[in-house]
């Protein structure tokens, strides 16, 4: 009896000591920051800008470069004017430039052709080398991926995704944020990829250390192929382990599990996390796919590259309003028009990225070389790095992160404090999977990183 008395002394005060330190995690004001930024974003000013997209005509890789009203020229430069007059509004908060390269000899890009990327970077306050990014395509196409003159308006695909990121920046760009965020329009994609392996390169050589991309790729159609009309939902999709993993980091996956735990993964639970608490009557669905079946985005140039991402875009396509030429055949109407956007959908799909941007940025960072063990023992103990100096001035502490191995969500969590390595006690590794997230003093808190290099964002 004297023992079961003991016993339950000793788990009251575990618990005491656990709720005391799940005290310390300030709730702030950075939930009620998170919706005034998600309610700022404007479906007028998207549509505005995806008229203006529109209104080039055609905005292929290989159009019309000299013309100030048509072509991808015309467009890659009004987005650069914009993305300087955002900067203007904000004091010069944002560098602007272009990053581009020529290419040629490709199948769809046969002739010598220069790719140009928009990028513009609002640097942190206090970790202004940590990037997240978000992009938008600039370019479009119809059937043929080599007619470079008829129109091709590229309402939805990706006028919607470019100006959702047109609008980030205008809202973003009235807060301050510990770490850096990117706003990227990227060239080429229809042709093969080629602005994003252009700026990953460019990226790699600068020393930018991007912890995530946000692709937003069509996210303005709510109507599908399906005949299903939804606004409510969204899809992310999300590599499931990192396409530059080693043999020797495959093989301890295999042991030690992280099948569904990459960086990239982690993100889109992130992504899922922000809809569920900031974006009312939007449901996240996370795809456990690289993209589309069979098809290709934005992200992943940059996945190969090992830097993590994901694809953000609507639930229900319409395959007559992609990659058509603009017509009628019996009775069916093709092309990708103005009409089939629905820009509340895209305004709440951009709200959505204004607060996954946010809470990133915010966040200190990330935990890096977490490590776990805990075989044939009743406990599971983690351990991980504390950064030093400027970097981590907003860092508060840790959160320990599990789950059942068959969750596709973080279940439950447990507030650590500043320390490196935490054990969790009577929690047996064998039966969940783990992950570490950072936690700033104003209460932001960075994606979940699942230990080993199957889940590190890098240093």
């Amino acid at each position: 009896m004297k023992n079961i008395a003991i016993s339950v002394v000793m788990s009251l005060l575990l618990l005491a000591t656990q709720v005391a330190a799940a005290e310390l995690v300030i709730e702030p004001e950075s939930r009620e920051i998170r919706h005034i930024l998600a309610a700022d974003v404007s479906a007028e000013r998207i549509e505005k800008d995806i008229r203006k997209l529109v209104s080039f005509g055609t905005r292929h890789t290989l159009s019309e470069t000299e013309s100030d009203t048509r072509g991808i020229g015309a467009a890659r430069r009004w987005l650069e004017q914009e993305f300087k007059n955002i900067s203007r509004d904000c004091g010069g908060c944002l560098e602007v430039f272009t990053v581009g390269a020529v290419i040629s000899g490709e199948r769809r890009i046969p002739e010598p052709t220069e790719v140009v990327n928009v990028v513009a970077i609002q640097r942190g306050t206090l970790d202004p080398d940590r990037i997240v990014m978000m992009a938008g395509d600039i370019d479009s196409r119809v059937s043929d991926p080599l007619n470079s003159t008829s129109d091709s308006p590229g309402a939805n695909d990706n006028a919607s995704g470019l100006a959702g990121t047109i609008e980030a920046a205008r809202v973003l760009s009235k807060h301050q944020f510990a770490g850096s965020i990117a706003y990227v329009g990227l060239s080429g994609e229809e042709q093969g990829l080629f602005g994003g392996k252009i700026l990953v390169e460019h990226a790699l050589a600068n020393g930018w250390k991007i912890k995530a991309i946000l692709n937003n790729d069509m996210i303005g159609n709510i109507t599908g192929i399906d005949g299903v009309t939804d606004n409510s939902t969204a899809r992310v999709f999300s590599e499931g382990t990192r396409y530059v993993e080693t043999q020797d980091e495959a093989a301890i996956r295999r042991r030690s599990g992280g099948e569904v735990d990459s960086p990239s993964r982690n993100i889109a639970r992130y992504v899922d996390r922000m809809a569920d608490e900031f974006i009312p009557n939007l449901d996240v669905m996370m795809i456990y796919r690289l993209d589309r079946f069979g098809r290709g985005g934005h992200h992943r140039p940059f996945n190969e590259r090992g830097i993590p991402g994901v694809r953000i875009m609507e639930t229900h396509e319409h395959y007559h309003r992609q990659h058509q030429d603009l017509r009628t055949e019996d009775g069916i109407e093709y092309g990708d028009v103005i009409e089939g956007v629905n820009f509340d959908y895209a305004r709440k799909l951009t709200a959505l990225n204004v607060v996954t941007l946010a809470g990133m940025a915010s966040a200190p960072p990330y935990p890096a070389n977490v490590s776990i063990e805990g075989a044939v023992q009743p406990s599971t103990t983690l351990s991980w790095s504390i950064p030093k100096g400027r970097a981590a001035e907003n860092l508060a502490g840790y959160k320990v992160y599990w789950r059942l191995t068959t969750d596709a969500q973080w279940a439950w969590s447990r507030y650590v404090g500043l320390v490196d390595t935490y054990t969790l006690e009577n929690i047996v590794i064998d039966n969940y999977l783990f992950g570490v997230a950072s936690v700033s003093t104003d209460g932001y808190e960075s994606p979940v990183v699942f230990p080993g290099a199957t889940g590190s964002f890098g240093e």
